[in-house]
C-alpha cells in the first residue's frame, strides 16, 4: 500500500536514527562492556493479525527508567510525585513527549527532540500504535503495528450481547462448544478465574462480555470458545454465537476507537453489517492482567476468610505430578496463576535458579528437587505454578497439572516427610500434603519478611522508588 509506505517512511527513518545515535555505545564503551565493537541494528517486518508490524531493534544500552524519570522531572515535564506512581513501561513512554530528547549534545544525526512525538503523531495518524522494550546494557526495540488499510484476510465473525465482531483467523486455532450440562461441570475456577481443560491442558477463559462491559444475550447454559493464541500464549475468548467465516476487507477506525485498545480496524459485511475487529494481542494482555489483579483480590479475602474457618471445611486442591510417580495437593487458595516457561529461559543468580516474569525476577523452586524425587530433567517446557503476595512471587515448578479436586478426604494421615504436611487419598491415590510455605522459603527466604520494595534508597534519583530501580 504506497499510502501507508509513505507514512511510515519518515518515523522508521528518525527511529534508525535514534537507534544509532542513543542505542548504539561507542566501540571502547561496548568493549568494557563486553560486547563486540561493532553494535547491530536489526529491522524486521511481518504480517501479524491484520496488521504489519515493523520491529527497529538495536543491541545498545538500552534505556534506563530512573535516569529517563529523572530527565523528565529535571525538565518539568513531569512532577517528582507523579513519577514515583508510574510503571517501568509508563516512564518508557515519556520519550513520546513533544521537545524530550536525552541525547547529552545534539548532532546531525539527532538530539533535536523532535523526533519520537513526530513518530507517534505520523503513526497514530494512520490508524496504528507504537511500543517500546528496553533492557538496560542488552538492547531497545520499537515496534509498529500499522493496520492494512485495503488487505483482505480471512475472519471468523462473532456475535456478542447482538454486536458482530470479527477476529482474524490467523490468530484462531480452533473452536470449542460445550452444551449446558457440560459447561456446567467443565468450566472450573483457578484462584478465582475461569479455566477449561482443553485435552488435559488448563485453557485460561476471558468472556468478551466482561471486557466489553457488556450484559450476554445468551441464558440458555451453553458456552462457545473461541481459542486464540496471541504473543506464544493461548486462552479461550467465550462469545454468544459464532456467525460465519469469510474473507473481509480491513480498514482503519478513527481516534476514538483506536484509543480504547481492543480494535485493530473495522470491516463491512456482506449484509451492510459493520463490524469492530478485534485485536487479539491487546485483548489478551488487557484482559489476562485485569483477571490477574481481580484474581488476586480474590485470593487474599479467599485466605482470609480460610483462616477464620474451621478445620474440616472443604478446600479445593491442585494436584500435581512431580515425578518419581509422586504427587502432590495444593491448596487453589495458594495459586496465583498457572504458567509455562522454556527450559532456557531459566537462569541463575548465585546457586538459585530465577525466570524473567512480566518484568519481575522470579526465584524458582523444583519441587522434584525440594521433595526429593528427581523427576524428568530434559523437559523443554516446565509447568509452572506462580504465587504472588504482598508484591513478591515465586515460582512453583512440577512436572504435570493433574487436577482440581475438592481436598475433604475420605483418609487422611499424619504421615509425611520434609516439605509436607501429612498425605491423604485424593481421586483414590495416596496424595501428599505440599508444605507450601516451606517450599516458598525455599525458593525465596525473604518471602514473609516485612515488605521493602518502597524503601528509600539514598543512592536512588530523588522521587525514584528502589523497585523502579529494580526492575
Amino acid at each position: 500500500d504506497k499510502t501507508l509506505l509513505e507514512a511510515v517512511k519518515d518515523p522508521l527513518t528518525h527511529l534508525v536514527r535514534n537507534s544509532v545515535d542513543h542505542g548504539i555505545e561507542a566501540p571502547e564503551d561496548r568493549r568494557k562492556a563486553g560486547k563486540p565493537a561493532e553494535g547491530v541494528l536489526t529491522l524486521r517486518a511481518r504480517h501479524e493479525s491484520g496488521q504489519v508490524v515493523v520491529e527497529v531493534a538495536d543491541d545498545g544500552a538500552g534505556i534506563d527508567p530512573a535516569k529517563l524519570g529523572a530527565k523528565a522531572v529535571q525538565r518539568g515535564l513531569v512532577t517528582a510525585d507523579a513519577l514515583t506512581r508510574m510503571s517501568p513501561a509508563d516512564i518508557l513512554q515519556l520519550i513520546f513527549l513533544p521537545g524530550f530528547s536525552t541525547a547529552a549534545a545534539v548532532t546531525n544525526v539527532s538530539g533535536r527532540g523532535v523526533g519520537m512525538d513526530v513518530v507517534k503523531t505520523n503513526i497514530e495518524a494512520i490508524g496504528g500504535t507504537i511500543e517500546v522494550e528496553s533492557d538496560p546494557a542488552v538492547g531497545t526495540v520499537c515496534r509498529l503495528r500499522i493496520p492494512l488499510t485495503l488487505a483482505i484476510v480471512p475472519a471468523l465473525t462473532v456475535e456478542c450481547a447482538s454486536d458482530r465482531y470479527a477476529i482474524p483467523q490467523i490468530s484462531l486455532q480452533e473452536l470449542v462448544s460445550l452444551d449446558a450440562e457440560k459447561a456446567a461441570n467443565a468450566v472450573e475456577e483457578v484462584g478465582g478465574a475461569p479455566v477449561y481443560r482443553l485435552r488435559g491442558e488448563l485453557l485460561p477463559l476471558v468472556r468478551l462480555t466482561d471486557v466489553l462491559g457488556l450484559a450476554s444475550e445468551r441464558h440458555d447454559g451453553h458456552v462457545v470458545i473461541a481459542v486464540l493464541r496471541s504473543e506464544g500464549r493461548r486462552f479461550g475468548l467465550v462469545v454468544d454465537r459464532v456467525i460465519n467465516t469469510e474473507e473481509i476487507v480491513v480498514k482503519a477506525v478513527g481516534g476514538q476507537l483506536k484509543a480504547i485498545g481492543l480494535y485493530s480496524g473495522a470491516t463491512v459485511l456482506g449484509d451492510g453489517t459493520v463490524a469492530l475487529i478485534l485485536d487479539v494481542q491487546a485483548l489478551a494482555r488487557r484482559a489476562l492482567r485485569t483477571e490477574s489483579m481481580e484474581r488476586q483480590e480474590r485470593r487474599e479475602a479467599a485466605a482470609a476468610k480460610a483462616d477464620a474457618a474451621t478445620e474440616g471445611d472443604r478446600q479445593r486442591m491442585l494436584l500435581a505430578a512431580i515425578g518419581g510417580g509422586r504427587r502432590v495437593a495444593i491448596p487453589l487458595d495458594t495459586v496465583t496463576r498457572l504458567e509455562q516457561v522454556r527450559a532456557e529461559a531459566v537462569e541463575k543468580v548465585g546457586n538459585r535458579e530465577v525466570v524473567q516474569y512480566r518484568g519481575a525476577i522470579l526465584p524458582m523452586v523444583r519441587l522434584d528437587r525440594h521433595l526429593g524425587a528427581y523427576g524428568e530433567t530434559d523437559r523443554e517446557v516446565l509447568e509452572v505454578i506462580v504465587y504472588a503476595d504482598h508484591g513478591r512471587s515465586v515460582a512453583i515448578v512440577v512436572e504435570e497439572i493433574l487436577d482440581i479436586v475438592d481436598g475433604e478426604a475420605a483418609v487422611r494421615s499424619d504421615i509425611d516427610d520434609l516439605g509436607l504436611l501429612g498425605s491423604a487419598v485424593l481421586g483414590d491415590k495416596v496424595t501428599e500434603l505440599l508444605d507450601v510455605r516451606a517450599a516458598i522459603l525455599a525458593a525465596d527466604p525473604a518471602f514473609y519478611s516485612a515488605p521493602t520494595a518502597l524503601t528509600p534508597d539514598p543512592s536512588a534519583p530523588d522521587g525514584v522508588p528502589t523497585s523502579l530501580l529494580e526492575v
